[in-house]
C-alpha cells in the first residue's frame, strides 16, 4: 500500500480522497492555489503546498508544479479526483514517466476514450451497442447534410473530445444544423484544443444511465451498480440516484456484462463508469469516464462499497476485494449537487462569501463538503457547494429524506439551486420516475420554482435566524456583566472599610 498519496485536485472532492486515505493510514499531500489558500482540504491534508495563483492554468492544471511537488514529498501516487487533470493521458504519461502512480487507468486507455470517435470505433469492434452516427469528422455543412439525409432528424453534433455537457447541441433542421455545424468546432476547439466534432441520432425520450465498474491488473472486472443521470441541464449532471427506476435485475445484469465487455476490450483498470443511453426499450453506449465520477457516492451508498479504497488499493497492484457475487443492492439513494448559483437567473453563477451555513444531516443523509461559514466561492472554479446525498430503504423514502434535507440545508451569503431540487423532488412525474434528458423543459421546472421561491426564501430565513452571529451582543453583555460584578465588588469592600 501507498505511503503518500498527492491528491491533485480541490474542494470537496480532495477531503473524500483523504478520508479514505486516512483510513488506510496513508499521509496526504495537498496542492492548491492562491485562491485556496485557507480551503478546508488544505488543513484536512498532512502537508499543503501552494503551486500557484488562482486561474487554472497557472495552478491546478500547472503539471509541472505538480509533479515538483510530488517528489519534493516523495508521493508515490497522485489520484486526480475529477476534473482538472483526472482525464488527461500527457498527465497520466508522465506520471508513468516520472515513476509515480497514476491512480486511474493506463494513458493509453484514457487517450483512446478521451475521443469520442475512437472510443465508438473500440465499442463497436467489442460488439457493443452504439447510437447511430456517421462515426467520422465533420468538417463542413455540406457533409453534415449528408449525414442528416441518412440518418433524419432530430441529430445531436459533439465534439469527439468533449465532456462536461459542453461542445453538444441538438438540431432539428437544416437550417439549425448550417448555423451550428461551425459554432460547435469552435467551442470544441476553444474548450478542448480539438475542434474534431460528429453527429449522431438524438433518440427519442432518452434516458442517462450509466454503470459503476471497477477492474484490477489480475483480470478481475466487475460492475457496482447502475445510476439514473437523466436530469440535466445544458447535458450537465443536476440529480442522480441509484439504482435507476426503471431497472430490473434481468436489465442490469445485461447492461452491466455489457459494460464489463467494453472495459476488458480496451485493457481497463481502476475505477471508471460505462455511460449508456437508453431510449424504449433499448440501450446504446455513450462514453467511458475514465475516473471517479461526482456522483460515486450513491453507489457506495447502496453496495456499502468504498470505491476509493478500492482505486486505492487497485493502484498498489492489490486484487479486489470483492466479487460479482458479492454485491448487493440495498434501498434507494440520490444525490443532489448544490451549487451556488441562481436556478431563476439561467442557473448563472453566485460567487461570494457563506455568511451563514448549517447542512443537512438526520438519518440516512450524507454530505460531502468543502465549506463553511466564512469560505468564498470564486469564480474561478466550479461552484459546487456539497454533493447532498440521501438514502432509504426504497426511492419513497430516499426522496422523501432529500425533500426533509433540503428543507433544512441552510446557505446564507450566496444563492443556491436548492429551490430547483425541492421543485424536481416534489414533482408528480419524478416521483413516479419517469426522467428523460429534457425532463426540465418538458415539466417547466424553473417556471415551478418561481412560484415556490418567496415561501421557501421565508422558510430559510426563519431556519437561518437560528444561526445569526450574536457575538457582538454575547461580548457586549459579558462586559456588562463583568462592569456590574466590579462595581458590586466595590461597593463591597467600601462597606467594609466603612
Amino acid at each position: 500500500m501507498f505511503n503518500k498519496v498527492l491528491v491533485a485536485n480541490r474542494g470537496e472532492i480532495a477531503i473524500r480522497i483523504m478520508r479514505a486515505c486516512k483510513e488506510l493510514d496513508i499521509a496526504t499531500v495537498a496542492v492548491y492555489s492562491e485562491a485556496d489558500s485557507n480551503a478546508l482540504f488544505t488543513k484536512y491534508a498532512d502537508e499543503a503546498y501552494l503551486i500557484g495563483p488562482a486561474p487554472t492554468s497557472k495552478s491546478y492544471l500547472n503539471m509541472d508544479a505538480i509533479f515538483d511537488v510530488a517528489k519534493k514529498t516523495g508521493a508515490e501516487g497522485i489520484h486526480p479526483g475529477y476534473g482538472f487533470l483526472s482525464e488527461n493521458a500527457t498527465f497520466a504519461r508522465r506520471c508513468e514517466e516520472e515513476g509515480i502512480t497514476f491512480i486511474g487507468p493506463s494513458s493509453e486507455v484514457i487517450k483512446q476514450m478521451g475521443s469520442k470517435i475512437a472510443a465508438r470505433e473500440a465499442m463497436i469492434k467489442a460488439g457493443v451497442p452504439v447510437v447511430p452516427s456517421n462515426g467520422k469528422p465533420i468538417e463542413d455543412y455540406e457533409s453534415a447534410q449528408k449525414v442528416a439525409d441518412k440518418l433524419g432528424y432530430p441529430l445531436m453534433i459533439k465534439a469527439s473530445a468533449g465532456g462536461g455537457g459542453i461542445g453538444m447541441k441538438v438540431v432539428n433542421s437544416d437550417e439549425e444544423l448550417k448555423n451550428s455545424i461551425s459554432s460547435i468546432r469552435s467551442v470544441a476547439k476553444s474548450a478542448f484544443g480539438d475542434s474534431t466534432v460528429f453527429i449522431e441520432k438524438y433518440l427519442d425520450e432518452p434516458r442517462h444511465i450509466e454503470m459503476q465498474i471497477l477492474a484490477d491488473s489480475h483480470g478481475n472486472c466487475l460492475y457496482l451498480s447502475d445510476r439514473e443521470c437523466s436530469i440535466q441541464r445544458r447535458h450537465q449532471k443536476l440529480i442522480e440516484e441509484a439504482p435507476s427506476p426503471i431497472m430490473t435485475p434481468e436489465l442490469r445484469a445485461e447492461m452491466g456484462n455489457t459494460a464489463i465487455k467494453a472495459a476488458k476490450s480496451i485493457g481497463y483498470e481502476n475505477a471508471g463508469t460505462v455511460e449508456f443511453l437508453y431510449s424504449k426499450g433499448d440501450y446504446y453506449f455513450l462514453e467511458v469516464n475514465t475516473r471517479l465520477q461526482v456522483e460515486h457516492g450513491i453507489t457506495e451508498l447502496v453496495t456499502g462499497i468504498d470505491i476509493v479504497k478500492e482505486q486505492l488499493k487497485v493502484a498498489c497492484g492489490e486484487e479486489l476485494s470483492i466479487r460479482q457475487e458479492d454485491i448487493k443492492i440495498n434501498g434507494s439513494a440520490i444525490e443532489c449537487r448544490i451549487n451556488a448559483e441562481d436556478p431563476l437567473n439561467d442557473f448563472n453563477p453566485s460567487p461570494g462569501k457563506i455568511l451563514r451555513y448549517r447542512s443537512a444531516g438526520g438519518p440516512g443523509v450524507r454530505v460531502d463538503s468543502g465549506v463553511h461559514v466564512g469560505y468564498t466561492i470564486t469564480p474561478f472554479y466550479d461552484s459546487m457547494i456539497s454533493k447532498l446525498q440521501t438514502w432509504g430503504r426504497d426511492r419513497d423514502e430516499a426522496i422523501a429524506r432529500m425533500k426533509r434535507a433540503l428543507f433544512e440545508y441552510v446557505v446564507v451569503g450566496v444563492k443556491t439551486n436548492i429551490p430547483f431540487h425541492r421543485a424536481v423532488m416534489s414533482h408528480e412525474e419524478f416521483i413516479k420516475g419517469n426522467l428523460t434528458t429534457h425532463f426540465i423543459d418538458d415539466y417547466n421546472i424553473l417556471d415551478i420554482v418561481a412560484e415556490n421561491a418567496e415561501c421557501q426564501r421565508r422558510e430559510s430565513d426563519t431556519l437561518a435566524m437560528a444561526l445569526e452571529d450574536n457575538s457582538k451582543k454575547v461580548a457586549a453583555i459579558s462586559a456588562a456583566v463583568s462592569s456590574y460584578i466590579n462595581a458590586a465588588k466595590s461597593a463591597n469592600m467600601k462597606n467594609k472599610n466603612e
